[in-house]
């Protein structure tokens, strides 16, 4: 691996020293909580030592907000599916509602696979849902959706490959 260069270490300090109580207003203004305004300053300067690209940044302000805008849509995802989440869980029978341990690994399985399927148009999102996790075989979820088999066919094609390449970058 190469050297990590020493002027890296400093240009995120001084990006940091000079636009974090900026990025932290402009979060305070989008968000309402200040726990959560303060973890996502910390998050996106995270992501900036972690991309190690603080020399290479021209517009600091619209990089930071970038950053920190992605971050906050991520928050705002993972806490609807919580919700979401919580409500199945809390309409379940007494007998069925699965142990703490076990309920943790399901929602860390669920938040992986809304990751997963990120970025996929809603009706492909919803063919590979209806095949992979529902199981119905390609005819049905076709007859289901009103589309041709040939569509879901290709729908299929494009949730798979974008599902591998989602693994592939994320080193799965």
């Amino acid at each position: 691996m190469p050297a990590e260069s020493p002027a890296l270490p400093a240009a995120v300090g001084a990006l940091y020293v000079e636009h974090s109580p900026w990025l932290h207003g402009w979060l305070r203004k989008r968000m309402g909580n200040p726990c959560d305004v303060a973890d996502l300053v910390q998050d996106t300067f995270v992501k900036v030592l972690k991309a190690r690209c603080a020399l290479d940044i021209r517009e600091p302000r619209h990089y930071l907000s970038t950053v920190a805008k992605g971050l906050m849509i991520d928050l705002f995802r993972r806490r609807s599916l919580e919700q979401a989440y919580l409500e199945a869980l809390a309409n379940l029978p007494p007998a069925h509602v699965p142990s703490a341990e076990t309920q943790a690994m399901l929602f860390d399985t669920l938040l992986e696979m809304d990751r997963l399927l990120a970025g996929l148009g809603a009706r492909v999102r919803e063919v590979f849902i209806l095949a992979q996790l529902d199981g119905l075989p390609y005819a049905l979820v076709a007859e289901r959706l009103g589309i041709s088999l040939r569509t879901v066919n290709n729908h299929m094609a494009k949730a798979m490959e974008h599902v591998c390449l989602m693994q592939w970058e994320s080193g799965e």
